[in-house]
């Protein structure tokens, strides 16, 4: 048998040259993409002079007599240059938090909301110092990563001490000034960025806005106890809050329209509360005309968005463009956001929750927070930050909430009744057998099926085994309530696409088979939609 030839090698074909060329092209695109943005936040900082900071405050306070406060340092000599004051320098004296309090101390993932107690965190005599025009402090080395207890201790000094023992001439606060030595800088949660006048390689100062410090100091140290009462807020700071703030309830639809529906009735439960607040709504191209139309006659004020994708999540994943979220953080139109997911439905008026500083949300597990309704302070340096360190910090869950915690550890916690999910823990035993939605809830955060993508006789929860657990009919009828006096526009959003048509008859189907002993398969269904889809 003769040999066979060797087989030639193909040459390339001409698609395979187009593919590659595109391939290319893509990768190039995208690369200069992430060195813009990361360019643009990094650009966005005032850099220091030649000045050094002492130059730079006595210049804006337009004197030398300026009176120094040390933090976390012993004196003067360990700074780079000596403070050419002719003012007074004072160190602060104050007990360092012991060791054994650990951050998930002051995180922890339950509380006893009407006896809890913080682990103490020593203050200094705030007494002793007075007439301040600058507290310079310096950072702890960012060893133990943000969740260090004694860097949140000396901002916190930093913080009380600005509010409390700033300079007074005739009645009228004068400007202070926060000075933090070290590379890691502030933290951000209590020193915006906003307030950053000047940024150095060796320091960084802040010109805080000090409401807003006044309002971060009267926080519990963390989430180890719930926010302090509003009526005590709102007296602390009513005197100093001549301007009208600028505040609104806002959501997110995007990339798919199978929560235009609950956006709708979210708004309509708003509304129905005579919120004096705006509403608004982000959406993205992949909006309709029709759709959008139904969210403008629900209250939604729209602004169109670009998507952001998480840069962490696989193509065509469920999280690929949950980045949305961060846009929340450009709407400066606004000092403060009370953000809430489109699975909502509001009982009971949020309007007095606004008195708090962001962070402010309900607690998830261990340390963390649910972002499904949380207050924000919009920022555009805020917003860049958060888009730079999207490249470099991992979510914990893979979605938007676990990177929002990733950057935001320090937050404070508001009851669970303003986020009460509809999860009732199959390990309850008897006690939850009803799933009944108790009548104090601010707001229910819907699990599971949404009762829209199902027919209204009753929650389709009960027909899935591993959804059971989300199943209340109670939140079900206050949801059915609120789109009942929807007009036929809105409703018009809220028909059955041919896929929740399809879960629905087989999950109900499947629970029949199986003679789910709670029964819900037995009930007819009477729902008008039943012959209307989308």
């Amino acid at each position: 048998m003769a040999a066979s030839k060797p087989s030639r090698r193909k040459p390339f074909t001409f698609p395979a040259i187009i593919f590659l060329a595109t391939l290319v092209t893509f990768n190039i695109q995208y690369l200069i993409q992430l060195h813009q943005e990361v360019q643009n936040a990094v650009n966005h900082r005032t850099t220091a002079t030649s000045l050094n900071w002492f130059e730079f405050v006595a210049r804006e306070l337009g004197h030398e007599a300026i009176n120094v406060a040390l933090v976390n340092m012993d004196d003067e000599t360990t700074l780079p240059h000596k403070i050419p004051t002719k003012g007074e320098i004072v160190k602060v004296d104050f007990d360092r938090v012991v060791e054994a309090v650990q951050w998930s101390h002051l995180y922890p993932e339950w509380i006893d909301e009407t006896n809890a107690k913080c682990p103490n965190v020593p203050m200094p005599v705030f007494e002793n110092y007075d007439q301040l025009d600058v507290v310079v402090a310096r950072v702890p080395p960012d060893e133990f990563g943000l969740k260090d207890v004694f860097r949140l201790q000396v901002n916190l000094v930093v913080a009380n001490l600005l509010v409390r023992c700033g300079r007074v001439q005739s009645g009228i606060s004068r400007p202070i000034f926060a000075v933090f030595i070290g590379a890691s800088g502030p933290m951000s949660e209590i020193f915006r960025c906003d307030d950053l006048v000047l940024h150095d390689a060796d320091y960084w100062i802040h010109r805080p806005e000090l409401t807003r410090i006044r309002q971060i100091v009267l926080m519990p140290v963390g989430s180890c106890q719930l926010n302090p009462p509003l009526p005590h807020i709102g007296k602390e700071l009513g005197i100093e809050r001549l301007k009208q703030p600028r505040e609104a309830y806002a959501t997110i639809v995007h990339s798919t329209e199978t929560y235009v529906c609950g956006a709708i009735a979210l708004a309509r439960s708003i509304i129905k509360l005579n919120t004096t607040k705006d509403l608004i709504l982000l959406a993205d191209y992949h909006i309709s005309p029709k759709s959008i139309n139904g969210l403008q006659s629900a209250g939604w004020k729209i602004k169109q968005i670009k998507r952001i994708r998480n840069p962490h999540s696989k193509k065509k994943s469920y999280n690929e463009w949950n980045y949305s979220k961060l846009r929340l953080w450009q709407l400066t139109d606004y000092d403060k956001i009370i953000f809430i997911d489109s699975d909502f439905i509001v009982t009971k008026s949020l309007d007095n929750f606004f008195k708090y500083p962001g962070i402010s949300a309900r607690g998830n597990n261990q340390d963390r927070f649910n972002s499904g309704l949380m207050l924000l302070e919009p920022s555009m340096c805020t917003f860049r930050r958060l888009m730079e360190k999207r490249w470099v910090v991992r979510s914990y869950n893979g979605g938007d909430q676990g990177y929002l915690n990733e950057m935001f550890p320090w937050w404070h916690r508001l009851p669970n009744k303003i986020n009460h999910l509809t999860y009732f823990d199959p390990n309850n035993g008897d006690e939850d057998r009803e799933h009944v939605v108790e009548s104090d809830v601010y707001a229910i955060h819907y699990l599971g099926w949404k009762p829209w993508w199902c027919y209204r006789d009753y929650d389709c929860n009960w027909d899935g085994p591993k959804n059971k657990k989300f199943a209340s009919d109670s939140a079900n009828n206050i949801w059915w309530d609120v789109y009942d006096k929807a007009s036929d526009e809105m409703k018009e959003n809220c028909f059955l696409t041919p896929e929740m048509y399809n879960r629905f008859w087989n999950n109900r189907k499947r629970a029949k088979e199986a003679n789910l002993s709670d029964g819900h398969w037995r009930i007819k269904i009477r729902d008008p939609r039943l012959n209307n889809k989308l």
